[in-house]
C-alpha cells in the first residue's frame, strides 16, 4: 500500500488554531502555566495599550537552551498521552502557540540561561507570505534589543520573556482599545486570582509565586473561605488507575454572616448561586468550577454548597480535558462515588437554610407573622391576633376592632411576595431599616403595662414578653420592669 506525505498547508492552520475559543484571561492563564512547570517563583505581566501596543509576560524560573525553544515553539511539541512530571501544567504542546496567537499575530519568545539569551519569533504575516512554517530566528543584538521588555531579562539569571503583538483580537469592537484595556486587565485579574490561588496563597506542599500586572500584586481569592473553617465533611480519596483523586466539601456560610465584600468576591459578576458547585484541580491549578456535571441542579438552597476535586495530570484522558484546560467531565467511575457526597453536602445546605426558616415558626415563641398551609400545597402569611400588641386593639370597642382587623387584611393580601423573591435568592444582605430603638420599646412596654391594674396581671405580661417579638430581644427592659412591680 502506497502513502503520501501531506503536511498541514501553514497559512491555514496557523490561522484556523486562532479560533480554539481562547478568552484573553484564559490565553493569559495558559501562559503562566509555563511559568509555573519552569519552576518560578515571580511571573509579571506588562499591558502597553499605547503606539506600538503589546502584552508581555515575564517569568524567573529556569529558562530553556536553543534546542528547548525550538522545541517549545513546535505545534504539538510534546505526546498528550506521555506521562509528564507533577508539577507540569501542559497537555498537548500547543498552549503557547494557541492562547497567543489567538489574541495577537505576532508571538515572540525570549529565554534566557546564565548569561545567553535565545530568541524566536512566530509571525503569522510572514507565515503567510512564505507559505511555510517559516520560524523567525532573531540573533543579533539590534533584533533581540527590540523585543519589548527585553531589559529586564537581561537583568535575571535565567528566565522567559513571552511577548505578543499585532494585537488585532483584542481591537474588535473596541471603540476606544486604550479605554477598554484597563477593564480586560480587571478580568485578567480576577481569573489569575481565583485559577491560581493555591499558588498565591502558597499553600502547604507547594511552591509560592507571584503575580504581579504593571508592578501590581494579584492577592488570591480562595473560593471556599478556608479561613473561617467552612470544610463540613472529611475528604474522601478514590483510586483511578493506579492515581489518586482527592475530593473535599465545603459549606460557605450563610449570607446573613457574610460580609459584602466576602459576597462579592464569592459570588463574582455571576453571583453565588452560578459558583457552586464542583471546582476541580489539575495539580493544584483551578480548570473548571460552577457546575454539577448534570448530577444536580444549581439550586437556590444548595448554593453554598462547594467541592474541591484534585486530580494528577495523568489522568487527564479519562477526565477528556480540552486544549484550552477550561472543560473536562469526571468519568463514570468518579461520577458514581461523588453521587452520593453532593447528596449529603445538599442536604447540609439545605438545613442551612431551613435553620432560620424553623427559627421563625418556633412555636415557644410569639411571632407576628404566621405561616399557614394553604389548600394546594402552597403557603400565606397571616399578622398573629394573638400578639399583646394586636390584643390590645381586639380588646377595645367594636370600631376600633372592626377598622383594626381591615387593615391587618390589607396587609396581609398586599404582601409583595415577588419582589421579596427577588430580593431573596439575590445575594444581596436583607435587613430591616427601620429597626427599634430601646426608647420605642420602652414605650410599648409601657403601653402594654397601663391596660392592666393589678401586680400580677402586669408581671403576667412581662413574662409573655419575654417570648414575645420584638420585646424578647430587649431582656435588660423587661428586667427592668419586672423591678417595678
Amino acid at each position: 500500500m502506497k502513502s503520501i506525505s501531506l503536511p498541514p498547508y501553514a497559512p491555514t492552520l496557523i490561522e484556523s488554531t486562532r479560533a480554539i475559543g481562547y478568552t484573553l484571561e484564559a490565553a493569559v492563564a495558559d501562559i503562566i502555566d509555563n511559568s509555573i512547570s519552569a519552576q518560578a517563583s515571580w511571573i509579571d505581566i506588562f499591558f502597553f495599550p499605547t503606539g506600538n501596543s503589546y502584552i508581555a509576560i515575564m517569568d524567573n524560573g529556569c529558562g530553556m537552551d536553543a534546542q528547548e525553544l525550538d522545541a517549545a515553539m513546535r505545534y504539538g511539541s510534546q505526546n498528550p498521552n506521555v506521562k509528564r512530571t507533577a508539577n507540569d501544567l501542559g497537555r498537548f504542546g500547543l498552549g503557547l502557540k494557541t492562547a497567543s496567537l489567538s489574541q495577537c499575530r505576532t508571538l515572540t519568545v525570549a529565554t534566557k540561561q546564565g548569561k545567553h539569551i535565545e530568541a524566536r519569533r512566530w509571525d503569522i504575516d510572514h507565515v503567510i507570505e512564505t507559505q511555510d512554517w517559516s520560524l523567525l530566528i532573531l540573533e543579533s543584538d539590534d533584533e533581540i534589543n527590540k523585543i519589548p521588555r527585553i531589559e529586564k531579562l537581561k537583568e535575571i539569571k535565567s528566565g522567559t520573556l513571552v511577548v505578543w503583538q499585532k494585537l488585532d483580537r483584542l481591537n474588535v469592537g473596541d471603540l476606544n482599545f486604550e479605554c477598554s484595556m484597563g477593564k480586560k486587565m480587571d478580568d485578567i485579574r480576577n481569573h489569575l486570582s481565583l485559577v491560581f490561588h493555591r499558588y498565591l496563597s502558597g499553600e502547604s506542599g507547594l511552591k509560592k509565586i507571584n503575580i504581579r500586572m504593571n508592578n501590581t500584586a494579584i492577592n488570591y481569592l480562595d473560593p471556599f473561605l478556608s479561613h473561617r473553617n467552612t470544610q463540613i465533611m472529611s475528604d474522601e480519596s478514590l483510586q483511578c488507575e493506579d492515581s489518586k483523586i482527592v475530593i473535599r466539601p465545603y459549606l460557605l456560610p450563610h449570607i446573613s454572616d457574610l460580609t459584602k465584600n466576602e459576597i462579592e468576591t464569592l459570588g463574582g459578576k455571576d453571583g453565588l448561586r452560578k459558583n457552586q458547585g464542583f471546582y476541580v484541580y489539575r495539580n493544584k491549578r483551578l480548570l473548571i468550577w460552577g457546575t454539577w456535571f448534570r448530577m444536580m441542579r444549581q439550586g437556590e438552597c444548595s448554593k453554598l454548597a462547594r467541592v474541591q476535586i484534585d486530580i494528577p495530570n495523568e489522568l487527564d484522558t479519562m477526565w477528556t480535558l480540552d486544549i484550552k484546560k477550561s472543560k473536562a467531565m469526571p468519568p463514570e467511575i468518579v461520577r458514581n462515588n461523588l453521587a452520593p457526597i453532593i447528596q449529603g453536602l445538599a442536604e447540609k445546605s439545605k438545613r442551612t437554610w431551613e435553620f432560620r426558616g424553623k427559627r421563625e415558626t418556633n412555636d415557644s415563641i410569639v411571632h407576628i407573622w404566621q405561616r399557614f398551609k394553604g389548600k394546594n400545597d402552597g403557603y400565606f402569611y397571616k399578622i398573629n391576633r394573638n400578639h399583646p400588641l394586636v390584643k390590645t386593639f381586639l380588646n377595645d370597642s367594636q370600631k376600633i376592632k372592626k377598622n383594626l382587623d381591615g387593615l391587618l387584611k390589607s396587609i396581609e393580601s398586599s404582601i409583595p411576595f415577588n419582589q421579596l423573591y427577588l430580593d431573596l435568592t439575590s445575594d444581596k444582605q436583607i435587613k430591616n431599616e427601620s429597626e427599634l430603638i430601646d426608647k420605642e420599646i420602652e414605650l410599648m412596654i409601657k403601653g402594654l403595662l397601663e391596660q392592666f391594674s393589678t401586680r400580677k396581671a402586669k408581671n403576667d405580661m412581662l413574662e409573655q414578653l419575654t417570648i414575645t417579638e420584638p420585646f424578647m430581644h430587649y431582656p435588660h427592659l423587661i428586667e427592668h420592669y419586672k423591678g417595678e412591680h
